[in-house]
């Protein structure tokens, strides 16, 4: 950001040792640390504050070309030139029942299998029982 390389960061060092001294160092550069901290948490918060209202912004642009588009459709198909579907020819008939009496057929298959003792069942609790 601010393009500062090596040796101006040795400069800026031994400047502020000068200046400050050593024996008040630390406490510089802790409030230093304090305040960068606070700047970047002020420009992350700016920062989403920004991206918030670019979303903000494209999700209205995005409504309002959906609005546009559906307007068109609506002006291209108006509802009262709408006509319900037709019903299936007699041809397709036979083919729809054979499928619907295939489907039957394989459900009734399938609830017989599932009401069915399982394998190796001996048999029913009554015939367990042992005469006396």
């Amino acid at each position: 950001m601010f393009d500062i390389g090596a040796s101006e960061l040795l400069v800026i060092a031994i400047v502020a040792i000068v200046v400050i001294g050593p024996k008040d160092m630390p406490l510089a550069l802790r409030t230093a640390g304090r305040w960068i901290g606070k700047m970047r948490r002020i420009s992350a918060h700016f920062r989403s504050g920004l991206d918030a209202m670019i979303r903000e912004a494209e999700m209205e642009e995005m409504d309002r070309k959906w609005r546009e588009q559906n307007e068109a459709i609506m002006a291209k198909y108006p509802a009262d030139q709408m006509t319900p579907l037709e019903a299936p020819s007699a041809e397709s008939a036979p083919a729809n029942t054979a499928t619907a009496e295939a489907r039957s057929d394989a459900s009734g298959a399938e609830s017989e299998r599932e009401n069915a003792a399982p394998e190796g069942a001996e048999g029913t609790p009554e015939s367990d029982r042992k005469e006396v």
